[in-house]
């Protein structure tokens, strides 16, 4: 059975939104958008490639789908990391996609019922699913404990406001600290396991 991964950016604060472009996501008038770039450094690019590269799957939530599904396909295809993205199975969780939007080759929509379709994918595959971005998604996943290992990528930033990768109320959960590294702009990498989930 394969694993789900979850793979992303967030400030010291724990914001994840809008991490590349100031159009990404403005919910809530957030006006920071593109805070990572500062701080994409060659370790991060080369973390980011490996766990892309690393992947069998892409599990997204319906933006990060479509801001996806709108630059990859279109993107160098000597980059490995590009190829292997083009190529490898994607799962989209939405509730308003249809599959008639699901432009970019080898995506598949979920069903409603999201515990079960991942379940599903995990069974079915020896292989890591890799979730990037997906905030919405992100919080389903929580919420059901479905999620087996974190590499987030801490940023040396407060912005005060914005989405957080992980929401309040859901209680308190332990995670065991299985790797962590610095990169030269000061992007701290960990890695962390829920208990029971390796």
């Amino acid at each position: 059975m394969g694993q789900l991964a979850v793979v992303d950016f967030v400030s010291l604060d724990g914001v994840m939104q809008s991490v590349l472009s100031a159009d990404e996501d403005r919910d809530g008038g957030f006006a920071q958008g593109g805070w990572v770039l500062p701080y994409v450094d060659p370790m991060v690019e080369r973390f980011m490639s490996d766990a892309t590269t690393g992947a069998g799957a892409l599990l997204l939530g319906r933006r990060t789908y479509e801001i996806f599904a709108a630059t990859w396909p279109y993107a160098d295809r000597s980059d490995p990391a590009v190829a292997t993205m083009n190529a490898m199975p994607k799962y989209v969780a939405s509730r308003t996609l249809g599959n008639e939007g699901l432009s970019w080759a080898n995506t598949s929509l979920l069903g409603a019922d999201l515990p079960a379709e991942v379940r599903r994918i995990k069974a079915a595959s020896a292989r890591e699913t890799v979730v990037l971005g997906s905030g919405e998604l992100l919080a389903s996943l929580i919420e059901h404990d479905l999620v087996d290992e974190y590499r987030l990528l801490v940023f040396p930033l407060l912005l005060g406001s914005g989405k957080r990768l992980f929401p309040e109320g859901e209680g308190p959960r332990r995670l065991t600290l299985t790797g962590t590294r610095t990169t030269p702009s000061g992007v701290l990498i960990t890695t962390y396991h829920r208990p029971g989930k390796r």
